[in-house]
């Protein structure tokens, strides 16, 4: 197995999750299968309804076309949280998560760690995932989130205003991605980053994969502190 020795100075370990802590394919099954009647488009009522209609059906059409290129923007993540929760709540649905994560954040955490989520889904949808997985409710393993409400995942202000946030130095982070130029904004930040390797995953050029450490399971991180 290979291992990752995770650098002295960290303190908090900053996680995606599409593609990180959850299988893509998860993510996208459910935000595709929880979209039909997430907007009801009402029967005409003769007095104007066929334009309230259009301009519903107009709406609707903007969501799934934003959902086809897998946009990243706030509302639409809001959106998906909305739809989520009502899945969530019904019992109709439960987070996967790869079978390394949680044992490994209660081991970083044991080890003194924090945890924190920053993805391009909104909060709601994070604590959802985390509070309805298939693990249990496994939000206490989790110091905090953020979202693209702080910034977007490839700008590199976005990882300085987290640090901020959190009240560390952005090199006390080690952010854990399988997305690389998410990891290179954040490294323009001075924030360490490990790259995510796992079934289902974009691939990753000849370049990438000698630049970046990569890793295939959160077990592979290796703390010092641990030893």
């Amino acid at each position: 197995m290979v291992v990752l020795s995770v650098p002295a100075e960290v303190t908090v370990i900053l996680l995606d999750i599409e593609g990180t802590t959850t299988p893509i394919a998860f993510v996208k099954a459910e935000e595709d299968a929880h979209l039909d009647g997430a907007v009801p488009i009402p029967a005409s009522s003769g007095n104007g309804g066929d334009d309230l209609q259009q301009m519903i059906q107009a709406v609707v059409d903007n969501v799934c076309w934003q959902m086809s290129l897998d946009r990243k923007t706030t509302a639409l993540k809001q959106l998906q949280g909305h739809m989520w929760r009502a899945a969530f709540a019904a019992g109709r649905m439960k987070a996967e998560f790869f079978e390394d994560v949680v044992p490994a954040v209660r081991k970083w955490r044991e080890a003194g760690m924090k945890v924190y989520i920053y993805s391009s889904g909104s909060v709601e949808a994070q604590k959802l995932l985390f509070g309805h997985s298939t693990e249990g409710d496994i939000l206490e393993l989790v110091d905090g989130h953020f979202d693209t409400k702080i910034g977007h995942k490839v700008e590199s202000e976005s990882y300085r205003k987290i640090a901020s946030s959190i009240g560390c130095s952005t090199n006390n982070i080690l952010f854990l991605t399988d997305v690389t130029l998410e990891a290179s904004a954040a490294e323009e930040a001075d924030v360490h980053v490990a790259v995510v390797v796992r079934p289902g995953n974009a691939g990753l050029t000849d370049d990438e994969k000698t630049y970046y450490s990569l890793i295939t399971s959160f077990s592979e991180l290796y703390l010092p502190s641990s030893a």
